[in-house]
């Protein structure tokens, strides 16, 4: 029996969508406090969600347990798998002393944190964001940072701050071929949209970021590394989407980015910074270019294998041998997405894809093992890391767990679009309102793909009623739901996690929730700009 969800459940659009707020408030109020841990405010966020599904929408109660079940097996896999096997290889590499030897090659570059900030949170970042996306790049530079000597909470928060410009092409261009399926519009011309729109951004995050970590007046004395690893990547990043397309928009951009880092700081050095030393060691060069490689063999390993594990052909044989694709049973195509949300009458999909061998998580796990056999551990000492590695990740994938949970229910219960459907009344002004439901869309599901399959449709029907661009409000959806990586749940919890700052997950919500909807609002400005353009 099919039930089709209610966009309108108290007859008023205005109390209609307070309920629909109620979870969101409940969940980032409890994250922001000092007084609630991450799991119980998920928890309260969830219980919260289902209680406005059932009692308001009218949702049947099995329906919205179905749902949170799909979302926390989705929160454990894939995206748990990706966090827990991150800090499997980082505690490898912590635990053999090579990462001490990445940390000072690294700091041979550039001992100025807000230069390896720059080169690692950022360019090194878009890199795993373009190859693999869903979490991992923040759980890799997180753990960087930390290593580095960075406090914990800082590395989240910059990782966060640092993983917007990039997200949209990430994964080797998922979210913008997700939104080219649900709107069917040009994937050649959605590409060159947001590559008109992200560009500028890109130049900006840089700047950004460094001015919130030190200061505007530090941020200025850097400026020439900043605009070099900026440009250098928004220069490639607009080329590529506007050229090639969105595939291998951020992996071009990100090699760009750090070898023009890498060249500058030849030449260039941070005020203060002392040059860098000449060899005075009476070790051979050699031996000691041979210490760095084994250092940064892991990270090198990692790199090749996620970056295969993401290319298309790769991942079909890859999938053609994994288990196949599970219907879930009682959800799967019951609940009925209603116009103004789509054209026509369209069933919610429920299909939990458990690719374990194709997932990126997968690719990081074999790269740990392969890291560790060759850094000399045994099979057992890899089986003693990883249990550890088990213990310690363990309670934050449970968290992980309550937020997909949550973000799956506000879904398929449609709450979501409730909240979408009040972002479309807002006439002229709707080319920035629209740019902030994108944003809207990231922070609840977590990801720029889900936001992009969830209201991509939404944006093409209102743009056309209101006069604008449907490709540019598509693509606006996805350039304003990246900045809302900052603050969705799932996100802080990964950095959290790989900092090791269980329980202070409201402390990294404070610190990124004003750049967030900061950045998101110069997207909107700049979309309201561009709608009267093209």
């Amino acid at each position: 029996m099919n039930w089709s969800q209610q966009y309108d459940p108290l007859g008023s659009p205005v109390l209609s969508t307070l309920v629909a707020l109620t979870p969101i408030v409940v969940l980032l109020g409890g994250l922001a406090s000092n007084r609630v841990r991450a799991h119980w405010a998920a928890l309260a966020g969830l219980a919260t969600a289902v209680a406005v599904a059932v009692i308001a929408l009218g949702m049947p109660a099995g329906l919205a347990l179905r749902s949170a079940g799909y979302g926390a097996a989705y929160g454990l896999f894939p995206l748990g798998w990706i966090i827990l096997n991150t800090i499997f290889l980082y505690r490898l590499a912590v635990d053999s002393g090579t990462f001490v030897v990445v940390q000072r090659s690294l700091e041979s570059l550039s001992g100025d944190r807000r230069i390896q900030l720059v080169l690692i949170a950022f360019s090194f970042g878009a890199f795993f964001e373009g190859a693999a996306g869903f979490g991992t790049p923040v759980a890799v530079t997180a753990a960087l940072l930390v290593g580095l000597g960075f406090p914990a909470i800082e590395a989240a928060v910059f990782s966060l701050i640092a993983n917007t410009a990039p997200v949209a092409f990430g994964a080797l261009g998922t979210p913008l071929i997700a939104l080219q399926g649900v709107t069917g519009l040009d994937l050649h011309e959605l590409s060159a949209m947001v590559g008109r729109q992200l560009p500028f951004f890109s130049v900006l995050v840089p700047f950004w970021m460094i001015a919130a970590y030190a200061g505007w007046r530090k941020m200025l004395e850097v400026w020439p590394a900043l605009a070099t690893g900026g440009v250098a990547f928004a220069v490639p990043q607009y080329l590529m989407a506007t050229y090639h397309g969105p595939w291998l928009v951020d992996i071009v951009a990100a090699v760009c980015s750090m070898a023009a880092l890498a060249l500058l700081l030849k030449v260039w050095r941070p005020p203060g910074e002392a040059p860098r030393k000449a060899q005075t060691s009476s070790e051979p060069n050699g031996a000691q270019r041979g210490i760095v490689w084994r250092a940064w063999m892991p990270w090198l390993i990692l790199t090749v294998l996620v970056f295969a594990w993401g290319t298309p052909w790769v991942k079909a044989m890859l999938n053609g041998i994994s288990a196949p694709a599970i219907q879930v049973p009682g959800l799967h195509d019951v609940i009925m997405r209603s116009p103004p949300v789509v054209l026509a009458d369209k069933p919610e999909g429920a299909v939990f894809l458990f690719n374990w061998i194709s997932a990126s998580g997968s690719a990081i796990c074999l790269a740990a093992i392969i890291s560790g056999l060759l850094l000399g551990f045994s099979p057992r000492a890899l089986a003693n890391t990883y249990a550890a590695t088990v213990r310690r990740v363990g309670p934050s994938l449970l968290t992980i767990a309550a937020m997909l949970a949550l973000g799956f229910v506000t879904r398929y219960s449609g709450t979501d679009a409730i909240l979408g459907l009040a972002f479309a009344h807002t006439g002229p002004l709707y080319p920035f309102f629209g740019t902030l439901l994108g944003w809207l869309g990231v922070a609840l599901t977590g990801s720029d793909t889900s936001s992009n399959v969830l209201f991509g449709g939404l944006q093409v029907i209102t743009a056309q009623q209101v006069g604008v661009d449907p490709t540019l409000m598509a693509a606006a959806n996805s350039s304003g739901g990246v900045m809302g990586k900052m603050i969705d749940a799932q996100s802080i919890v990964v950095a959290g996690t790989a900092t090791q700052t269980r329980g202070q997950e409201g402390a990294i919500l404070r610190r990124v929730f004003f750049h967030s909807i900061a950045m998101a609002s110069l997207v909107g400005l700049l979309v309201l700009v561009q709608s009267r353009i093209f």
